[in-house]
């Protein structure tokens, strides 16, 4: 079986959710300094993503999830995995406290980082996820493997994927996410055409 491994933002939804909680709550100043010195390769990935989750984590849980649960999708996008549930699934580092709403609606399995709670607020990360674990699972368990994705994030998980999908729906895919990818969409019709080829 084919197994379809969509990255979260900027690939199923129309925007980066983390900037949109940022703005919601009224500290982008910071979020944009730490993405900044991630992004130049001053703090990497992971140290970057515990940062950012000691900020937001201070931040009601509940509403977040409200707030996300309101994000513009990628309606053929949403339609294609909705109509081939059990070849898709969701490998996010968002929390699964904030998203669970959201990836509801979308209706696929969810692979995502998760954290401890407490009144309402993420007190630690008790899991941060590696996209690339779950590809492997997947070819462990002897499917093909078609990862999509747009962000340095992804590069590992597209690196090990028997098929990479450079998503640019939203923004320009990074340009390690390029370098691996088989295949480079710039819109959402040319994406669901390509995975019906694949299928």
């Amino acid at each position: 079986m084919t197994k379809f491994i969509f990255d979260l933002d900027g690939t199923i939804t129309k925007c980066e959710t983390l900037p949109l909680i940022a703005s919601h709550f009224k500290v982008e100043e910071q979020i944009n300094e730490l993405t900044k010195a991630t992004v130049a390769g001053q703090v990497p990935f992971i140290e970057s993503f515990i940062r950012r989750v000691y900020i937001l984590g201070k931040l009601p849980a509940s509403e977040i999830n409200e707030l996300l649960s309101g994000v513009e999708t990628y309606s053929k996008v949403v339609e294609f995995i909705q109509q081939h549930k059990e070849n898709c699934s969701i490998a996010t580092g968002n929390l699964d406290c904030w998203i669970e709403k959201l990836s509801g609606k979308i209706g696929c399995e969810c692979f995502c980082s998760s954290g401890q709670m407490e009144n309402d607020n993420v007190i630690k990360l008790t899991r941060i996820l590696k996209k690339e674990d779950i590809v492997r699972k997947y070819k462990d368990e002897g499917h093909r493997v078609v990862f999509i994705g747009d962000g340095n994030n992804d590069v590992e998980a597209m690196r090990m994927a028997d098929v990479a999908i450079a998503s640019g729906l939203t923004h320009s895919p990074a340009p390690g996410a390029i370098s691996v990818a088989n295949y480079l969409v710039l819109n959402e019709v040319a994406l669901c055409r390509q995975l019906n080829q694949l299928l």
